[in-house]
């Protein structure tokens, strides 16, 4: 092992291929240096070199070769493992969901780059910033196991092409806007010509091979059965059957890239939840059509809104994780998937349960809302500046999200010793949550020197916040066995 100096960040360091590779750290200025041990240090890394070292700074293309150099770095399909995605809309706070992960001590796989274009756009990141800032954070804390990257929420052929370029191995396709509300209560008859209507030749079908396939269909689940009567039928399809359009264009789009890869379904950002008999339609349509996805986000019964507890009934909800769970087993297997998975304590215990581990967590903004409680200990001043903005460009920040808060309810006369209570009471907490873009857009440089003068507090303040979201999954996390291990992956279809 290398010497390191005083300025090495001791868990980082590594040897591999015949080189040592560590991050160094001079004030807010951090480098990677790789050490020939017994070879030479590989191509693609550029630096000042000096005898056997090379001294590289982060850039994209030393990201790269770093993944190449490592390929435990380099993001890979994630498959049937238990997993939880943890969008960091800073690029900061790798380190924090690291040590998070330690201190739980769960056989749990991370997907560090996580970002759907919406966020990306707010921040001003491009998808290999995202992947590249990942990469960084997971090498600086030492992280060896495999990783994934999502490139969430994709509507678009434009979104897949830039994050197949970046790197992406995992596309979340988001079909959400193709979904019509308008079948939840609809007669009959006017469902039957909505599903009428759809481009069958895009799904290789008609309305009489579909209602051959599925009218009267049996599904055997564990504890029950569920029959698909005409009407539920002709209903799924009126209300997702455009959206089951829309995936086939993604991810015939996706597969004629030729990478490897795998994805997910969501159509949780609706209005209505997703019954079960339209949770079967979708998901044996696709697996008729040769698309089967590692997993599933349902719409859920109740509320699950941005970095608060789910609302509404949970004994309502452990019932609806536990039919969805059993659905996906005997149609699949494939993983549900939770979004606006942050915060939603309540509900781990119960969908880790109901799906025996065979589960996918999804967060997003709540690193972003717990790293504001580093600037409201250390520049109070800023963040009070930073919840003002928020406020006042509330409506403009929630266009694209579904919030009961009121910014009306925030109280604005709290001390400085109580502005950390801000960042957990619903209230304001949510305001700041959708108010990243606005921040970052009019803060950015003061917000990024607070947090890299205090980057040991900010990894603490991740990790404690992250340990209450990974513990309930710990158990099912390690009983591994349970599950067919063979990855549940797509076959690329052109």
């Amino acid at each position: 092992m290398v010497t390191l100096p005083d300025a090495a960040i001791q868990a980082s360091y590594v040897e591999q291929g015949g080189c040592a590779y560590w991050m160094e750290k001079a004030g807010s200025t951090s480098h990677l240096v790789i050490a020939a041990l017994d070879g030479a240090v590989p191509e693609g890394f550029t630096g000042h070199r000096d005898g056997d070292r090379v001294r590289a700074p982060l850039t994209p293309a030393n990201a790269l070769a770093l993944r190449g150099a490592l390929p435990n770095l380099s993001p890979g399909p994630v498959g049937p493992s238990t997993s939880v995605g943890f969008g960091d809309r800073l690029g900061l706070c790798t380190p924090g969901h690291v040590a998070a992960l330690r201190a739980v001590d769960a056989q749990i796989t991370p997907v560090f780059a996580q970002q759907s274009i919406r966020e990306m756009g707010r921040t001003h990141r491009t998808p290999r910033e995202v992947l590249d800032d990942a990469t960084w954070g997971a090498f600086q804390a030492g992280w060896r196991g495999p990783v994934g990257a999502d490139a969430d929420h994709l509507h678009t052929t434009d979104d897949i092409d830039a994050c197949v370029e970046a790197g992406f191995c995992f596309f979340t396709l988001d079909p959400n806007d193709h979904v019509n509300p308008e079948a939840e209560n609809a007669t009959p008859g006017r469902c039957r010509q909505i599903a009428e209507s759809l481009d069958w030749s895009a799904l290789d079908s008609s309305m009489d091979d579909y209602l051959a396939r599925h009218a009267g269909r049996r599904i055997d689940l564990d504890t029950e059965s569920i029959t698909l009567d005409p009407e539920s039928v002709i209903r799924a399809l009126a209300k997702y059957g455009d959206a089951l359009v829309q995936t086939m264009r993604l991810h015939r789009h996706l597969a004629s890239s030729g990478v490897t890869f795998e994805v997910e379904l969501a159509v949780d950002e609706t209005e209505y939840p997703t019954r079960p008999v339209e949770h079967v339609v979708l998901m044996s349509e696709l697996a008729r059509l040769g698309v089967r996805p590692v997993s599933f986000a349902p719409r859920f019964q109740g509320g699950f809104e941005k970095g608060v507890e789910h609302i509404g009934d949970l004994e309502t909800l452990a019932r609806d994780f536990e039919v969805h769970a059993q659905i996906a087993r005997a149609i699949g297997p494939y993983k549900l998937s939770l979004h606006s998975g942050s915060d939603k304590y309540s509900t781990y215990p119960l969908i880790a349960e109901a799906t025996r581990g065979l589960v996918h967590l999804k967060t997003a903004g709540t690193s972003w809302v717990e790293a504001l409680r580093v600037i409201a200990r250390h520049d109070p001043d800023l963040f009070r500046e930073i919840l003002d903005l928020s406020i006042r460009e509330f409506d403009q920040n929630t266009r694209s999200y579904h919030l009961s808060c009121d910014p009306a309810r925030i109280p604005l006369d709290v001390p400085d010793a109580g502005l950390d209570d801000l960042i957990t009471w619903a209230d304001s907490r949510q305001v700041l949550h959708v108010g990243y873009g606005a921040a970052l857009d009019a803060y950015r440089s003061r917000m990024y020197a607070c947090w890299q003068a205090h980057d040991a507090e900010l990894t603490g303040v991740i990790a404690d916040h992250f340990v209450r979201h990974l513990a309930p999954f710990q158990p099912w996390a390690a009983s591994k066995g349970r599950l067919d291990p063979t990855p549940v992956r797509d076959t690329p279809e052109v």
